[in-house]
């Protein structure tokens, strides 16, 4: 642990020498230590700001909005409607960086309204080893990534969260909606809503690490292998109500939770 506290505090000197920070505070593992991180290391100078978009689902905002009125931390609601960017509809390889560019312009900008001149957000060292093409609007942007900078990997950011009695410590990872959606296969907010609502449904049923992946009208479940069993004990109901969902058909990845699993095509490419 010691080499983990190590990169503790030099995260938090990382934060310090910011002044003042804006954090785009999604409510997942990785922005929520970072947000805890900022808040001690820079006290009143600390922003959050969560994106509400039909990319989000309501309950990751609602989250959000209830760790920052613990912690006492100001919380802001940047509006976004990444739909409206051109481009992103017709859901091409650059997709993520899009909607990263907009989203940052858009978070900066208000940022800046409120006097924070810097925003940060949350990619680990993790992020570096998949395709990430967010990671380039960040960098155009100048945002910062205090947590790569600080050389953090996600099981030592779920392990300094479990310390530091973050509820998220185990909470399963997150991505936007827009990521369940093959390249090429135009996103609309309807099947953003129904990609929405299967989850919450396999959620509801007890499923924890899992996506929903949409190709056309099939619907692939990743589930951790170790929960196939409860998916296949209710394989009938899940059918049914995911055709109630607006799905022809839905089916088990018998590979199982990955991440990034949609870029598989691109290296066939």
């Amino acid at each position: 642990m010691d080499q983990l506290h190590e990169k503790y505090e030099r995260l938090k000197d990382c934060l310090r020498g910011l002044g003042g920070v804006a954090v785009a505070f999604s409510g997942g593992v990785d922005s929520t230590f970072l947000l805890k991180a900022a808040r001690e290391a820079l006290g009143d100078r600390v922003l959050a700001i969560t994106a509400q978009s039909c990319f989000f689902p309501r309950r990751e905002r609602d989250e959000s909005s209830e760790f920052c009125a613990r912690e006492g931390i100001r919380h802001e609601i940047c509006v976004c409607d990444e739909l409206s960017v051109p481009g992103i509809r017709e859901n091409p390889r650059n997709r993520c960086y899009l909607c990263k560019r907009s989203l940052f312009e858009k978070m900066t900008a208000l940022a800046a309204s409120l006097g924070f001149d810097c925003v940060a957000e949350g990619s680990n060292m993790d992020d570096l080893g998949d395709y990430r093409p967010g990671l380039q609007a960040v960098a155009e942007l100048g945002v910062a990534s205090p947590l790569r900078e600080a050389g953090l990997y996600k099981a030592e950011i779920r392990a300094l969260s479990k310390e530091l009695g973050l509820s998220t410590w185990d909470k399963p990872s997150f991505a936007c909606l827009a990521s369940r959606f093959v390249y090429g296969e135009p996103i609309t907010e309807e099947k953003l809503s129904m990609v929405d609502r299967a989850e919450q449904l396999l959620l509801d049923l007890g499923l924890s690490q899992m996506r929903v992946r949409v190709h056309g009208g099939v619907a692939r479940i990743e589930a951790l292998p170790e929960q196939f069993p409860l998916v296949m004990q209710n394989r009938e109901r899940l059918a049914a109500e995911f055709k109630k969902i607006g799905f022809s058909y839905a089916a088990l990845d018998l590979q199982g939770y990955r991440t990034g699993s949609m870029n598989e095509t691109l290296a066939a490419e």
